[in-house]
């Protein structure tokens, strides 16, 4: 069984957690934000963090809004969906796989992007859409060959 996919995306500023998370509803979820450093860029200079103003949760819609409008350059980001009004801590697979959490975005080193979905018509849909986009290294994830033991940028 898949539990998610793994890539690699353009070290340089963009819009890459919107291009990554354009299959799934974003705003049908509440997230949790996890620690990471995502900073704005304006006027091709690094700005203010992307989720400054945002405590542990962001309602979809808004962080729909965040990821579409603004551009930025991710070092780390750790973002967790759940549905509405059920967001939990999730730091374990095996917790994950208990939680209502629906999907684990993480990225790591600026271009190391690792998604882990409980639906797999999403995981598919993932791993075209990374296609579409051009990432590189794509490959899903297994428990076989799945080195991570807790789903944290840290």
């Amino acid at each position: 069984m898949r539990r998610g996919i793994s890539f690699e995306i353009p070290n340089e500023y963009g819009k890459f957690l919107w291009e990554i998370l354009e299959p799934v509803d974003v705003a049908a979820f509440d997230w949790r934000i996890g620690s990471g450093e995502t900073y704005r860029v304006v006027n091709d200079q690094l700005d203010k963090e992307l989720f400054l103003d945002d405590k542990n949760v962001i309602e979809g819609r808004r962080l729909k809004n965040l990821l579409d409008v603004n551009k930025y350059y991710i070092i780390f980001a750790d973002l967790q969906a759940f549905p509405k009004n059920r967001v939990a801590r999730v730091e374990t697979f095996e917790e994950f796989l208990e939680s209502s959490c629906e999907l684990v975005l993480l990225v790591v080193d600026c271009s190391y992007a690792t998604i882990y979905c409980k639906n797999q018509e999403t995981i598919e849909s993932i791993h075209n859409n990374a296609i579409t986009w051009g990432f590189e290294s794509i490959e899903y994830i297994t428990a076989e060959n799945d080195p991570r033991t807790r789903l944290s940028v840290w």
